[in-house]
């Protein structure tokens, strides 16, 4: 089964989790789909949101396969398995956090852990038509995560409705308290290039929410995805870098690795700069707004096949990797075109608005029985 990596049942009886691979269970080697980490030695203590999921009675079910060091947004990983596209199999799962969109979208766990570095939660979820969370930056603890220096990477959960995901979120940050309902709701619809269906599939959903809108600009959006590549090149070849002697690594994270070697002190003082502009952008503009929404992908994810021939695409995360960047709580919803493919809606809240965003999502999502 390429869904999981290691599959094993631990815990209470109440909701089942999956937990990708990059994130610590007692006993278990955490190799994030690396063959170079295959010797890697159990874990000796769980992951901090692993621990959290058992304290509630939850079920681990296994631990899920990834993108090759979560560095990768198609979701293939040659080693450990590439995870079957639950609803859309002729299509990429998405990545990095594979596996655990799957799991949920196949009904193999209620709801599971993943991590979102550079979209590495909302991609795979949009392409595997779930929902994902990825929280404002530092809300739930990373310790027991990979990498362990991060200033971009957040944990955070997959499920298959907004009810569940909130129920996720109150098992992993135990600050979580859920809202019921919202007095006043107004969306800034952010303008971007996608695709002109995913543009009219959003447009369409959100005229049958009847909710009030306002035109947004942020100007600074591809500014802030050349500002987080150059970040997580630098902090992912920081923590895996010295895996490329092994010989071991994947061609297409080898690559990608080998390239982020030359990201220099004057690339990441500059993409320092446009962080702190850029957040500055968004938090002002989320000043007269409930989230800003945007599709969640700016093209539909690529064929599987494409995939396996050789193709990337690292500007599927044009629209969520600069929320990584800024630290701003990022909430994709899925939505269908008309043909059923897949088409994610993304929103984005004010920093440490994670409640909000769900309880909006969760509202939401009522209008989707109706497309």
């Amino acid at each position: 089964m390429t869904v999981f990596f290691q599959r094993f049942f631990q815990g209470g009886d109440s909701w089942s989790v999956a937990v990708k691979d990059t994130i610590d269970v007692a006993g278990w080697p955490t190799k994030a789909g690396c063959r170079a980490l295959d010797d890697a030695k159990p874990a000796e203590r769980n992951a901090d949101v692993v621990q959290a999921a058992l304290d509630a009675g939850c079920r681990l079910v296994g631990k899920t396969n990834t993108h090759e060091l979560a560095y990768g947004m198609t979701g293939l990983n040659e080693w450990a398995g590439t995870p079957v596209n639950h609803r859309y199999p002729d299509l990429i799962p998405g990545g990095s956090s594979s596996g655990s969109a799957v799991a949920v979208a196949s009904a193999l766990a209620d709801f599971s852990i993943g991590t979102d570095t550079g979209g590495s939660i909302r991609v795979p979820a949009a392409c595997c038509g779930v929902y994902g969370l990825k929280p404002t930056f530092g809300r739930i603890s990373r310790r027991g995560a990979m990498p362990a220096e991060t200033s971009l990477d957040c944990v955070g959960p997959f499920a298959d409705s907004s009810e569940m995901l909130i129920n996720a979120m109150k098992v992993l940050d135990p600050e979580f308290s859920p809202l019921n309902g919202l007095s006043e709701i107004r969306l800034g619809m952010v303008s971007v290039d996608v695709d002109p269906l995913i543009q009219s599939t959003v447009a369409r959903f959100i005229q049958r929410t009847e909710l009030t809108t306002e035109e947004v600009e942020l100007t600074g959006m591809h500014e802030a995805f050349v500002a987080g590549m150059s970040l997580i090149n630098a902090e992912t070849f920081a923590a895996c870098g010295h895996l490329l002697a092994t010989g071991k690594v994947g061609d297409d994270v080898a690559q990608r690795l080998a390239k982020a070697k030359d990201t220099s002190p004057a690339d990441i003082v500059q993409a320092e700069a446009v962080r702190a502009r850029f957040t500055r952008e968004v938090d002002l503009a989320l000043e007269t707004v409930t989230a800003l929404v945007m599709p969640t992908l700016p093209a539909f994810p690529m064929s599987l096949a494409d995939a396996q021939a050789g193709k990337t695409d690292l500007q599927i995360s044009a629209l969520v990797r600069p929320f990584n960047l800024s630290g701003h709580p990022a909430l994709t919803i899925p939505l269908e075109t008309e043909d059923q493919r897949p088409v994610g809606l993304q929103l984005v809240g004010r920093k440490g608005d994670d409640e909000l965003l769900c309880e909006l999502a969760r509202i939401m999502s009522a209008f989707i029985s109706q497309s």
